[in-house]
């Protein structure tokens, strides 16, 4: 898959637009029901099948669990955030791609390190940071 390819990937997951009374208070099956019916979603694929699109490596999150406090299951619900904010990571993409979901989950703003890798998007990291919050504010303006 080249780079445009991965990129239009990232580019078509859906999106939602809903009720502020939802924000980070609905499940991620919802949000993708929601958008689906609504608006548009990755054709051919549900929300059980786009979950087989992510993955991780269990030591790699045990480890962001005990440094930053966020599990990498609890991560992935950013990508359902309507008004997330997908950028390339230009600092770390030296032997690879890498991206930042920013994201809503529960009452904060989260920020998730990500790569493509052999057509899934494997977390590499996730926390809660303040940098990562002021570029979901300000791209959501």
């Amino acid at each position: 898959m080249t780079p445009e390819d991965r990129r239009q990937f990232i580019r078509s997951l859906p999106l939602a637009e809903l009720h502020r009374h939802f924000d980070g208070a609905c499940r991620p099956a919802t949000l993708w029901e929601y958008s689906e019916q609504y608006y548009r979603a990755v054709p051919g694929l549900d929300f059980d099948e786009f979950r087989h699109y992510l993955q991780w490596d269990d030591a790699k999150d045990r480890a962001n669990r005990a440094k930053h406090g966020v599990s990498f299951a609890e991560a992935q619900q950013a990508f359902f955030d309507p008004r997330r904010v997908i950028a390339e990571d230009l600092s770390h993409s030296t032997f690879e791609t890498r991206y930042f979901c920013f994201g809503r989950v529960g009452d904060g703003i989260m920020t998730v390190r990500f790569t493509w890798r052999e057509k899934h998007i494997r977390i590499i990291g996730a926390g809660y940071w303040r940098k990562g919050k002021a570029i979901y504010e300000q791209e959501n303006r």
